[in-house]
C-alpha cells in the first residue's frame, strides 16, 4: 500500500472513510448508527479522538480526525474493531431486522475470504486516510462530507 494512505502523523488532521464489507446499508437502522456514536463518543473522552467533521452513509463513513493522545491507528483500528462486535451483538439478536440472515451471510463470507479474519467481517479492511495538508484541503473535505448525502438524494 501506498504511504499517502497510512498514518504517518497522529496529531495531523486526516480524512478517513470506512466502508461495510459489500457496501451492505447496515446504518439505515438507527441502533446501529448509535453504535458507531457512542464508539467515537468513548475515544473522545479517553483517547484523545477529535472530530472535527462526520457523515454516517448508510454502508459507510466519512470523517476527519485527529488525535492528541493515542496513535490515531490505533483509534481507528479500536473504533471498527468494537462497532464490529457490537453490530454483530444487535444482528444476532436482530428480531426486528428482516435481512438478518442475508446480512449475517455477507458478512460470515467476507470473513472466510480474508485471511486476516476468522469467520466474521464487517468493515472492509482499509480506512484509506488522507492527511489534510493544508486549509483548502479541509474545506474540500468538509464540503465533500456535508455534500455526500445530498448527492445520495438524502
Amino acid at each position: 500500500m501506498s504511504r499517502k494512505f497510512k498514518f504517518s502523523d497522529a496529531d495531523k488532521l486526516y480524512f478517513i472513510t470506512y466502508s461495510v464489507v459489500y457496501w451492505i446499508d447496515v446504518f439505515t437502522r438507527i441502533e446501529y448508527r448509535d453504535v458507531l456514536i457512542e464508539s467515537w463518543n468513548y475515544c473522545q473522552r479517553n483517547k484523545g479522538l477529535e472530530i472535527y467533521s462526520w457523515i454516517i452513509m448508510t454502508n459507510h463513513v466519512h470523517l476527519i480526525v485527529r488525535s492528541n493522545k493515542d496513535p490515531l491507528e490505533n483509534i481507528v483500528r479500536d473504533m471498527k474493531r468494537h462497532s464490529s462486535s457490537q453490530i454483530k451483538l444487535l444482528l444476532m439478536a436482530g428480531k426486528k431486522e428482516s435481512r438478518r440472515d442475508w446480512m449475517l451471510m455477507l458478512m460470515k463470507k467476507a470473513g472466510l475470504s480474508n485471511r486476516l479474519n476468522n469467520d466474521w467481517q464487517f468493515w472492509q479492511q482499509h480506512n484509506k486516510p488522507l492527511e489534510i495538508v493544508d486549509d483548502s484541503m479541509f474545506y474540500r473535505a468538509v464540503d465533500y462530507i456535508h455534500h455526500n448525502p445530498v448527492k445520495a438524494g438524502f
